[in-house]
């Protein structure tokens, strides 16, 4: 049963101007060839997300770093000896990899690339949410501030979030769910769970629309349509596989289909290309009917990020992510609480059924 009673109101985010970095041959070898030389100084490694250019996803691996979804990009700091994490994405991630990694100095391109998620879901707002509904169990996204993981009783990814929520749910538990409402209205439908969701939304997600996507695919018919599930439900309706970015990255790498259609930020198909070269990648339509969208199929905040920004930040300093400790500590715990779940059901400990 799908709850609809005291939601918050959908919010308005408005999206900052893209502004990509467009860089000459000459330039970025020069800035590769400093940032390694600074990076190599304060003993540090690069964290970078799918979304992001092309640029910092080759500088990442070409220095030993990693280049993947949020939490993995955390785990790997943790794991990394580097005294000096630099994440390459949007705030919310430098401040998880700071969470999980307390005793490292974690910085950031720039500390203004933010979430149209993160920004949709106040802390003192959610906050209220929760103390509204306090027989309810709260399960956030991970794109969410340190404040609002700290909150919450659960983090979850889009890869292990409908196994959560359906854990949940068998154990009886009704839920509140922030701040992704199409990513939470997936769960729901796939799950059976009793939620009442946020209205956030990502403004890339949301632009796809689900007419321009059948006339694409009608002229593309062997093509593997690929959905990420923060997308509206009439488009994950028409996907032949829903999932997060790594799962997406996965589905091109071994499907047969020679071309995909993605509906994702379009920074992904430097890595699709990467794991699968030769396939055609199709970039899934942002434009038709009651088309609003000003960040159509790439986050104007992950565009932030770049090579100049980067050599800036490790030539004068600054653009650091601190939290306040008891925040970190509570956040924490909501996420441990995701980890601890994955390695037992992992490890068979958790059986979901059907």
């Amino acid at each position: 049963m799908k709850s609809v009673f005291s939601v918050p109101v959908k919010p308005v985010i408005q999206p900052p101007p893209m502004v990509e970095e467009v860089l000459d041959d000459d330039e970025r070898a020069e800035l590769k060839a400093r940032i390694k030389r600074l990076m190599k100084a304060q003993d540090a490694v690069l964290v970078a997300h799918y979304y992001t250019s092309a640029d910092l996803q080759d500088l990442a691996e070409e220095t030993g770093g990693c280049v993947s979804d949020s939490l993995e990009m955390a785990r790997f700091g943790h794991a990394h000896p580097a005294k000096t994490l630099i994440v390459a994405g949007v705030k919310f991630m430098g401040e998880t990899a700071k969470i999980l990694n307390p005793e490292k100095r974690v910085i950031m391109p720039d500390l203004a690339a933010e979430c149209s998620l993160d920004l949709a879901c106040p802390a003192d707002e959610f906050a209220a949410f929760c103390d509204a509904h306090p027989d309810r169990v709260s399960v956030v996204y991970a794109n969410t501030s340190a404040a609002v993981k700290a909150r919450a009783d659960w983090v979850v990814t889009s890869g292990i979030a409908a196994k959560i929520v359906k854990y949940l749910h068998q154990q009886g538990h009704k839920l509140l769910w922030a701040p992704d409402r199409h990513l939470g209205d997936y769960v729901q439908r796939v799950t059976g769970a009793d939620m009442i969701l946020w209205q956030g939304s990502c403004v890339v997600h949301e632009a796809f629309k689900a007419e321009a996507l059948k006339k694409l695919h009608a002229e593309h018919p062997h093509a593997a349509v690929l959905v990420h599930p923060e997308s509206p439900e009439a488009v994950i309706a028409l996907a032949d596989v829903v999932g997060s970015t790594t799962q997406l990255i996965e589905a091109v790498r071994t499907l047969p289909n020679p071309e995909f259609i993605v509906a994702t930020d379009n920074g992904i198909f430097h890595k699709m290309h990467e794991v699968a070269p030769g396939r055609t990648l199709l970039e899934a339509p942002t434009a038709g009917i009651g088309a609003t969208c000003q960040s159509c199929a790439h986050c104007p905040w992950m565009a932030m990020n770049g090579l100049r920004k980067l050599a800036a930040v490790l030539e004068h300093g600054g653009n650091e992510i601190h939290i306040e400790a008891s925040i970190r500590a509570r956040a924490a715990v909501s996420i441990q609480r995701m980890l601890d779940f994955a390695a037992a059901e992992k490890a068979g400990k958790i059986q979901l059924g059907d």
